[in-house]
């Protein structure tokens, strides 16, 4: 058994062909077939149906559970081997809100990528309850969210704090006050985020505490949709303070104080508690944890 073995048999499960499979690896299809009859004697063992589409069998599913996890440990290696040379380079996978994304990252990814144009940067935009999740799961290597309970299978760091704030068109009546009450806001139609957000649950423990059962008319999966509703006047919303710079600059939106809504909530660096951190993530991790709070809050 080689590893180029265990890389055909993966390329067959996802692409369902030999002939696919070859063309992806530069290799000829006899080739492709090759290597997998020399697996399957060695094992003892039919990993692949034949038939079209081609098929793993059930022996050939098992296989594949270990043969990932051998390449896993193989591209780890080679990762740490290449760790070794002096100059970071490597790839990173970043989970955030499409927010933060906007709000964040352009200040962030604009200095670092000026100083280590050999690491490259994916981002995942995604409701802050799956950041963490996804940082577990290793779908993403490093996440950006708000935090609000430790988890012990994930190492964090703060970076700064926010706050949410009711906002309205300026074309709205509520807008010609500078505060109100939590009670003046319970027939008042609301823009709400989506359930599994942080923002959102906060929203839902404040509504409930106060026996308030808020009128909703929209939901939407990110602050920026949100806003957008807000600025044509289809209702109110609360959202995250930072990310209204530009359009309070712009005067298309308007705060409204609201008593119950002004404690502050961190936002966090997180990554996998116990995963090795290649030199680029180590190098991001250090440039965002070494950045001032005032940063984070400057507004474009």
């Amino acid at each position: 058994m080689n590893i180029s073995q265990l890389e055909t048999l993966l390329t067959i499960s996802k692409t369902m062909s030999f002939r696919k499979a070859g063309e992806l690896l530069n290799l000829t299809q006899p080739a492709v077939s090759a290597q997998i009859k020399t697996l399957e004697e060695e094992f003892k063992t039919v990993l692949i149906d034949r038939n079209q589409p081609v098929t793993l069998t059930d022996h050939g599913k098992v296989f594949l559970e270990h043969a990932e996890r051998i390449l896993s440990v193989v591209e780890e290696l080679k990762q740490k081997l290449s760790d070794l040379n002096a100059t970071p380079q490597g790839h990173i996978i970043l989970g955030t809100t499409s927010s933060m994304a906007i709000q964040i990252l352009p200040r962030v990814l604009s200095y670092f990528q000026d100083q280590y144009p050999l690491i490259k940067t994916t981002i995942h935009t995604m409701p802050s309850s799956q950041v963490m999740a996804s940082v577990e799961n290793g779908s993403v290597d490093i996440g950006i969210s708000y935090i609000a309970e430790k988890n012990p299978n994930v190492n964090s760091s703060i970076l700064y704090y926010d706050s949410f704030v009711l906002v309205a068109s300026p074309a709205h009546p509520l807008s010609q006050v500078t505060h109100t009450t939590i009670d003046m806001l319970k027939d008042m139609p609301f823009i709400m985020l989506a359930p599994d957000t942080l923002g959102r649950r906060f929203l839902d423990q404040i509504f409930k505490k106060n026996n308030i059962q808020p009128n909703i008319i929209m939901e939407l999966s990110s602050s920026e949709e949100v806003k957008r509703m807000v600025e044509i006047n289809l209702g109110v919303a609360v959202v995250s303070k930072l990310s209204i710079a530009n359009e309070l600059k712009l005067g298309s939106l308007k705060i409204i104080k609201v008593a119950e809504l002004e404690p502050y909530h961190p936002v966090a660096v997180v990554y996998k508690s116990g995963r090795y951190l290649n030199i680029a993530m180590q190098q991001f991790l250090s440039d965002l944890k070494g950045m001032p709070e005032q940063s984070f809050l400057g507004s474009e």
